[in-house]
């Protein structure tokens, strides 16, 4: 079996659309744009095999439609959501068997930043990582905003995700790093670790290098919305936000609050 590559390609400001290929053929998550998809192929001689996305928003499915063609590449999407180009609608629990690039995903419902959200979990076997393609649920330092779920919805969501394994390298569709760490600085700003991942990710952004993937372990350890149990960050949400904070929940709550206004 060939080893997988997973390749970030940058699309519109800082979206990435993730490539999975065995040096043949290749996986596109969430292609919003074509054109920059197409070009990577080419440049590769790989063959799109298969699709895969996780919502229904136009940077995530814009391009797809343009990929397909007239060809019978299966498109594999959130039966919760309207999308069109889906072939293969999936919900929590479903699997995605896929025989080249050879890859088997479990998909897990997340939902929050819109009501039908999945991910796509690959376990790792004989000796490799495991990998999550979360689009819009988790990010490096942060979570997306919640267009159509609730607080409650998105905290359970990344709960799941932050269950996986500690080693699961987590293939975000943004390159949100550098603000998300800004705001989490203002949330946690004792945080040791935070301050050195402020550090790393700026000088992997001056050499143009992206910060993702990252991974479960690394955003359970800096990543304010993965840690809204700490009575640290608890503290500083009350300081700042002149608000008791109770729970977790109410904790969440007030810092995605916070992240929506702050500049």
């Amino acid at each position: 079996m060939n080893t997988l590559e997973y390749v970030p390609v940058p699309a519109f400001a800082d979206n990435y659309i993730w490539l999975v290929s065995d040096g043949r053929d290749a996986v596109a998550v969430d292609p919003g744009e074509a054109a920059p998809v197409r070009a990577y192929l080419a440049k590769r001689n790989w063959r799109l095999a298969a699709i895969l996305l996780t919502h229904h928003h136009a940077d995530h499915v814009g391009g797809v439609a343009e990929l397909i063609g007239d060809t019978r590449i299966p498109v594999y999407g959130p039966a919760a959501e309207a999308i069109p180009v889906v072939t293969h609608p999936l919900a929590g629990g479903d699997r995605v068997r896929l025989p080249s690039p050879h890859l088997e995903l479990d998909v897990l419902d997340v939902p929050g930043h819109t009501r039908g959200h999945i991910a796509y979990f690959q376990a790792g076997q004989a000796g490799a990582a495991p990998h999550v393609f979360c689009g819009d649920t988790l990010f490096a330092c942060g979570c997306g905003r919640l267009f159509e779920g609730t607080p409650a919805q998105m905290l359970t969501s990344l709960d799941a995700l932050a269950a996986l394994p500690g080693e699961t390298q987590v293939h975000c569709a943004h390159e949100y790093t550098l603000s998300n760490i800004r705001f989490a600085l203002a949330c946690d700003p004792e945080n040791a670790r935070l301050r050195e991942w402020h550090d790393q990710a700026s000088a992997l952004r001056e050499r143009d290098v992206p910060t993702l993937p990252t991974t479960i372990a690394h955003e359970r350890a800096v990543n304010p919305f993965l840690r809204s149990d700490d009575s640290a960050v608890q503290r500083v949400l009350a300081e700042q936000l002149h608000e008791t904070v109770p729970d977790r929940l109410t904790s969440f709550t007030l810092m995605r609050e916070w992240k929506n206004r702050f500049r």
